[in-house]
């Protein structure tokens, strides 16, 4: 593997092959505690092993020895604010090392809720939140995509809690306070994860199913009920699904993503249960991680389209082949449109930082959604090219040649031209090839997605604007083109124009977390106070990062006053990650 700036481990040294864990959840201290121990494989010279932490007590270091376990000495070094602490141990190049620790209570990969932030009200509940590189605030381990481990963990906790890892759980709820899971294929440790609470069991299909607090998961389960059917035609597309089962945890609604996709678990969020599917394209997302980063997966955080680029372009596909070529298309263009407008009042030299060639390794891969889309947008442009007769075996070839891998950029490449560019010459150009692999910024010849509806759409929002007309036949729009409406709506209306949509089609208060998201977008920018207290309401109540964000940035711009009274209040239930992505919103 190359070199990654994001982690102190020294794989080309010694890396670890199988993860035991044995660790004890104390809500009332809010810490995890107990012992991590490391199968490891020494393939160079030297005894030192690196494992990443951040803001772990170490308690002990030992290493197995012939006799026993033995005494290792180790040294915890000063942290970074980023990385963490390195935390390096002088071994006997023994087999296994085991470390015993605890968490602190503010680790940035865990959160700990008390019941009043929970659908029941009941039972406090805890979820992990490991990716990119905060695997290492709760396990001391070699934190890098680049090295994958199998594990296997015994879990205590409070017995009228369920607990729940990114392992094999089984389908009972059976409460025991003692649990013990495994994960028999290899994963990288941004795919560690963990949860507990008050959750049950509802099952999809003989693969799947969906665990929720109770209150939640029947109606998880009807939103979600397709699952079967997206593993199904994911399946004949690009091979087999290769994790023994697929279930869901819905989390409570502080959760930061749409969906992670730690593997036979994906966590997600409450805010795509809804009642109508129209926000299923994050289970088609998170499910197609199951091939493209679960399966085979960057070795770096630098190269994440390799991750999420292939991940939305399965997503699109899968969304396609169950609810129809127009739901897909819309999506796309909901997609390609968020990045040309990010991207249309940017300069050359500023493109290059943004949005570098897919090819050119850049600190922005990691922190930003534009890699990964223009990613998606390359293999969309070599589907088309090629034909899905071509291109599906290649990529199904792709993800069986590298299964269970950590790749980069020059190896996906390398696949390319050996695979699809070589056998069928002539069908694109090299400096096409070029345009996207090591050019900044979309090419000029990349074909944006068109849908019919969206036209439609487009038209009643110029109708609207030029005359006050209300659209004929909003109030039966699907949420992508309400989606499509807000979007390519001016960033601020007039009190007038606010009112008469609020007043036509109940914007405000909306149970649908995207269009609120875009509708207070507007909202917050256009200083629209009768819609303030259900805005409040909204950040108060949704801590996902998507959804929540794009609205404080807003009020930043318009009310930072009243964006950091909201944010206080908000704030107990947040994820830690969603705290300091706000705070650094509003300067604090």
């Amino acid at each position: 593997m190359t070199h990654d700036r994001h982690s102190y481990a020294e794989p080309l040294l010694v890396r670890t092959t199988h993860l035991e864990l044995d660790l004890a959840l104390d809500f009332t201290a809010k810490v995890l505690s107990g012992a991590a121990t490391h199968t490891l494989h020494w393939a160079g010279a030297g005894d030192r092993l690196v494992l990443d932490t951040r803001d772990l007590t170490v308690l002990a270091v030992e290493g197995e020895a012939a006799d026993g376990w033995e005494p290792l000495e180790y040294s915890l070094a000063v942290p970074d604010k980023e990385l963490g602490s390195a935390l390096t141990i002088r071994t006997n190049r023994n087999e296994r090392v085991r470390v015993s620790y605890r968490t602190a209570p503010t680790a940035t990969g865990l959160q700990w809720l008390e019941p009043s932030m929970t659908a029941g009200g009941v039972m406090p509940f805890m979820f992990s939140q490991s990716q990119a590189i905060h695997a290492r605030s709760w396990v001391p381990v070699q934190d890098t995509p680049g090295v994958r481990f199998s594990y296997s963990a015994h879990v205590t906790a409070p017995p009228e809690l369920m607990v729940l890892m990114s392992a094999d759980n089984g389908t009972t709820s059976r409460r025991t306070g003692s649990y013990d899971v495994v994960m028999p294929e290899p994963i990288p440790s941004y795919l560690l994860a963990i949860a507990a609470g008050d959750l049950v069991f509802e099952p999809l299909g003989e693969r799947s199913g969906v665990w929720a607090e109770p209150a939640m998961a029947r109606r998880a389960a009807t939103e979600f009920a397709d699952t079967e059917e997206m593993m199904r035609v994911t399946e004949e597309l690009f091979g087999p699904y290769r994790w023994g089962r697929y279930d869901l945890l819905v989390l409570p609604p502080s959760f930061p993503y749409g969906g992670m996709e730690n593997p036979r678990m994906t966590f997600a969020t409450p805010t795509v249960v809804i009642g109508d599917k129209s926000l299923v394209s994050v289970i088609a997302h998170e499910l197609a991680h199951s091939w493209s980063g679960n399966l085979v997966t960057q070795d770096s955080w630098d190269d994440i389209w390799l991750n999420e680029g292939f991940t939305a372009y399965v997503e699109n596909r899968i969304v396609e082949a169950v609810y129809g070529a127009e739901f897909a298309v819309m999506e796309t263009a909901i997609k390609q449109h968020a990045t040309v407008v990010k991207l249309d009042p940017l300069s050359k030299a500023e493109l290059a930082v943004e949005l570098p060639g897919l090819n050119h390794r850049s600190e922005y891969h990691g922190t930003t959604a534009l890699g990964p889309l223009k990613g998606t947008w390359f293999l969309a442009w070599l589907e088309e090219r090629f034909s899905r007769a071509i291109f599906d075996p290649f990529l199904r070839g792709y993800f069986d040649r590298f299964a269970f891998r950590s790749i980069n950029s020059d190896d996906f490449v390398g696949h390319l031209r050996e695979h699809l560019l070589e056998p069928h010459p002539g069908i694109v150009k090299d400096d096409e090839v070029s345009a996207w692999l090591d050019e900044p910024g979309i090419p000029a010849f990349a074909e944006r997605a068109v849908s019919a509806r969206f036209q439609v759409v487009d038209e009643a929002r110029s109708r609207w604007l030029g005359t006050g007309e209300l659209p004929e036949g909003a109030a039966g729009w699907t949420t992508q083109e309400w989606l499509r409406f807000l979007d390519a709506a001016p960033d601020m209306l007039s009190p007038v124009q606010l009112q008469q949509l609020d007043r036509a089609f109940a914007l405000t208060g909306t149970a649908n977390g995207e269009i609120a998201r875009r509708w207070y977008q507007i909202v917050a920018a256009s200083s629209y106070e009768p819609a303030y207290a259900e805005l409040a309401a909204f950040l108060t109540e949704v801590g996902r990062m998507k959804l929540v964000l794009p609205v404080y940035r807003a009020l930043a711009g318009s009310d930072r006053a009243f964006a950091s009274e909201v944010f206080a209040k908000a704030r107990p239930g947040y994820h830690p990650i969603t705290t300091a992505a706000v705070q650094k919103i509003l300067g604090q």
